[in-house]
């Protein structure tokens, strides 16, 4: 029994450790995981690979629109009378990104614009909010511009938002072969209900219902082990790709 433990561990060191080779992780990782197998794989998972996991990002999805639901204008509020009484460079990222969450991206942009000039220009967090808000703005090109500069900084940032925002930013610029591979991208690495779905959304809009269906069969497939609280999480998805492909029919 005690190999089996000892195997066990060994294992999920491996994993960790291709992990952080295919991730462009510092070498010293490798060490860490092989000369201590059990608490390096620990570390590794709380300190690397938990934070770009799509398992954090979806739980940090979820409890944001359950607080949003109990009380939608919340945070907003909270934002901008943090901001009134201490305009700091933190307070304005808050007050931008509550107002991002509000649905309201003329705002967003225009507090993102001037974090951009401030001491945090160069904090992933706020050039993805600042890209996001750009592309709901409608300001593709500027949008790309912040998402290349991500990729260049921060590689293992947020990979799936990257990878999406970036693909929609191309779509909306009419760099549409880009679009594409960014698309591909997206479904290829990550494979996630959101990546099948705007990639089958994007590919009805160019007329290539094939791909569209390729991706809403990996969907079908994923379906098939789903629970009921996975058809909750993903209904609003969903219910996109329905009314895409109605669209069309």
């Amino acid at each position: 029994m005690p190999y089996i433990g000892v195997s066990l561990h060994i294992l999920v060191a491996i994993f960790f450790a291709v992990h952080a080779i295919r991730h462009g992780r510092e070498l010293y990782w490798l060490m860490i995981l092989f000369a201590f197998p059990l608490l390096g794989s620990v570390v590794y998972f709380f300190a690397i690979y938990l934070p770009d996991s799509r398992l954090q990002y979806g739980a940090r999805k979820l409890t944001t629109a359950t607080l949003k639901a109990l009380d939608p204008g919340k945070e907003l509020r909270e934002a901008q009378q943090a901001f009134e009484l201490t305009p700091s460079a933190q307070n304005q990222m808050r007050l931008a990104a509550a107002y991002l969450e509000a649905g309201d991206a003329q705002q967003a942009a225009q507090q993102y614009e001037a974090c951009l000039q401030g001491p945090f220009a160069n904090e992933r967090e706020m050039l993805l909010g600042a890209a996001r808000a750009r592309l709901q703005n409608g300001q593709a090109n500027a949008a790309i511009e912040l998402l290349l500069k991500i990729r260049q900084h921060h590689a293992d940032f947020r990979l799936e938002q990257v990878a999406l925002l970036l693909a929609k930013s191309y779509a909306l610029a009419g760099q549409h072969q880009a679009a594409g591979e960014e698309f591909n991208k997206a479904t290829r690495d990550h494979g996630s209900v959101e990546a099948y779905v705007e990639h089958a959304i994007w590919a009805l809009t160019q007329g290539d219902k094939n791909t569209a269906l390729k991706q809403r069969e990996q969907i079908e497939q994923m379906k098939k082990h789903w629970q009921s609280h996975h058809f909750s999480m993903h209904k609003d998805l969903l219910k996109r790709l329905d009314a895409a492909f109605a669209a069309v029919a």
